[in-house]
């Protein structure tokens, strides 16, 4: 019985301490312009606020969510699969002025009344956008088949160079080795939710190989995002991993 109420008033008195330190407010990184905001959102869904333009990634989820933005004036996104490419959502925002940066495969779906410019872009492409340089990378499953829920070539992961400060978002993936040969990335968003995309040992490995300096887990939905950052601080302690609450 002691044990019992031990361990009962231990889950009391951590459990939100652990439960605190998952917030959704900003953090906020120096670039050789201006300060960078990053927003943690909902599931994949990220908003960047730099040099007064507001930019959203998969936006997805409750407009609630969005409230404290401005209209965006960026949208990327990532792959055709709904809480990517969400029309549910982006009925509700108002994306009229945004510039949409998309692959081709969300280009060939996409509502004509979003977004004044469609902007399609291949992975292993760089494009100057709004006077931010993207880069395309590849997103898929392992092993490469025909059935996979996510083949190599429709989706994107980008890099966004804010100014000397490069930030990737991986998209829908797993370890592939493009993730794993990058470099000079300053802030990473690395996916991690069984059975679409993978397990936080394989993220933990790939972020070890690539080295971000900050690696914020997300898209991670029934994932112990607490070990994946103890799996890379016990590899690496010098990458920061940040965790945020994403749902």
């Amino acid at each position: 019985m002691k044990k019992i109420f031990s361990l009962f008033l231990f889950l009391i008195l951590v459990c939100p301490v652990m439960l605190a330190q998952l917030n959704k407010e900003a953090d906020f990184y120096t670039t050789a312009k201006g300060d960078l905001s990053v927003h943690p959102i909902n599931h994949g869904t990220v908003a960047f606020t730099y040099l007064g333009k507001t930019i959203f990634v998969d936006p997805f989820g409750a407009v609630d969510n969005y409230e404290a933005f401005s209209a965006p004036d960026l949208v990327f996104i990532t792959d055709i699969h709904g809480d990517h490419y969400s029309t549910r959502t982006l009925d509700v925002l108002d994306v009229s002025n945004a510039t949409f940066v998309v692959p081709q495969a969300v280009a060939d779906i996409m509502e004509e009344r979003y977004g004044k410019e469609v902007i399609v872009i291949g992975n292993g492409e760089t494009k100057e956008i709004m006077e931010l340089s993207v880069t395309a990378i590849p997103m898929y499953n392992l092993p490469e088949t025909e059935n996979s829920r996510h083949t190599k070539g429709r989706g994107n992961g980008y890099i966004i160079n804010f100014d000397g400060v490069n930030v990737y978002l991986s998209g829908d993936t797993e370890d592939i080795p493009e993730m794993r040969a990058l470099e000079n990335i300053d802030i990473a968003f690395v996916c991690m939710n069984l059975p679409y995309t993978m397990d936080i040992n394989q993220a933990a490995s790939a972020v070890l190989d690539f080295k971000p300096n900050h690696v914020y887990p997300y898209h991670h939905r029934g994932q112990d995002i607490e070990a994946f950052k103890g799996l890379v601080n016990e590899g690496n302690d010098t990458i920061n991993v940040i965790l945020k609450n994403w749902y």
